[in-house]
């Protein structure tokens, strides 16, 4: 009171000095509060997805989401995708398309099949998601079934294929928004409805979506780890996020435990997704049988590329485009890899016995282990 009394009263020179102080000291603590708050604060969010497990990484300089309000977000935005597209949900409005069942498609899946029409283009009929039966056939689908004979394989063969579908879903639609899987056939020889199948891309698709959430709420660095990858941005060291390619034997089933490269991923948002054949496979009469179908035969592949990690703008695209450089093979994934460049790639291949490795001009790797 003594202070306050002088100041107002008889010392306004020191009471103009206290009030400057007083405004420093608060200018001096915003300041502070504002360095602690823009500082790097990264943290993972885990969960269960599409069968298996998900992690995301974030930092969370400049989000104002709560982390756990994040976390609900991204488990409800893959719930909802479980709901529309996964075949392995028997209640999906995909399951229940490919049962033919009226349904009536939600964004996602008119969105999904938009994105699987033009993935079917763009890869020359190598990758196509109406091709469903033909893994079911060689039992790498929702059946058990395998080793089929070549009159059944040209059989399922003649029914596949999204060339068969209209390229516009929406189009299809009745006015209450539903979709009868006879109204989205174009080919008028065809009896059967294809069945539709995205497991080559709805893993990098959801993680699309996550990203796309994660920007809105403006996330700047992270990863998006569900069975593939999407990343942007920088990792906790501020450095660039660095991902290690799984060793292609067979039996190598824990995701990190057996490395055959190392890599940076290339600056910018960046889908970074391997495919191989050394998970999904069984043994026949001392044949490998391997999951990757050639839509365009109907049989599986057969050539010496042991897996394709492929980067790509987006998540989906490199879920894709990994798919199509597995059909393909070595030789031509090379050439297909080179003349695009906006992907980058590392191959792991057999040669005479010998596991070795080819990458793309910008595919900067960190170590090899041999």
């Amino acid at each position: 009171m003594k202070n306050r009394y002088l100041c107002a009263n008889t010392l306004p020179f020191v009471c103009m000095r206290n009030i400057f102080f007083s405004l420093f000291l608060s200018f001096a603590a915003a300041l502070l509060f504002m360095s602690c708050d823009e500082r790097d604060r990264y943290v993972t969010l885990s969960g269960y997805a599409q069968g298996g497990t998900y992690a995301v990484k974030i930092n969370l300089k400049g989000v104002n989401t709560p982390p756990e309000e994040i976390s609900s977000r991204v488990d409800s935005l893959l719930k909802n995708i479980d709901r529309s597209l996964s075949g392995y949900n028997r209640n999906s409005t995909i399951s229940r398309f490919n049962a033919g069942e009226r349904v009536f498609p939600d964004s996602l899946f008119i969105d999904m099949y938009s994105r699987a029409y033009d993935i079917y283009r763009l890869t020359d009929k190598c990758v196509d998601p109406a091709s469903a039966p033909l893994f079911d056939l060689w039992g790498f689908g929702f059946t058990s079934d395998s080793l089929p004979s070549a009159a059944k394989v040209r059989e399922v063969h003649s029914k596949c294929g999204m060339g068969r579908l209209k390229d516009d879903m929406a189009s299809a639609l009745s006015s209450d928004g539903s979709l009868r899987p006879e109204d989205l056939i174009a080919d008028s020889f065809l009896q059967d409805m294809p069945e539709l199948n995205y497991n080559a891309i709805a893993q990098g698709y959801s993680c699309d979506l996550v990203a796309e959430y994660l920007y809105s709420i403006g996330v700047k660095d992270m990863m998006v780890d569900i069975g593939e990858i999407f990343c942007d941005g920088l990792n906790p060291s501020r450095k660039p996020w660095t991902i290690g390619i799984d060793r292609p034997v067979d039996g190598n089933n824990r995701p990190g435990a057996d490395l055959q490269e190392v890599f940076h991923v290339p600056a910018g948002p960046h889908g970074v997704v391997t495919s191989g054949n050394y998970r999904k496979f069984y043994v026949k009469d001392g044949r490998k049988y391997a999951h990757t179908i050639d839509p365009r035969t109907g049989y599986p592949v057969d050539h010496n590329l042991l897996s394709a990690t492929v980067t790509a703008p987006d998540a989906t695209l490199a879920d894709a485009y990994a798919t199509y450089c597995m059909v393909i093979g070595l030789e031509e994934a090379k050439e297909f890899i080179s003349s695009s460049p906006e992907l980058e790639a590392c191959f792991i291949y057999d040669e005479d016995g010998e596991m070795k490795s080819w990458c793309s001009d910008g595919f900067i790797l960190v170590t090899m282990q041999k």
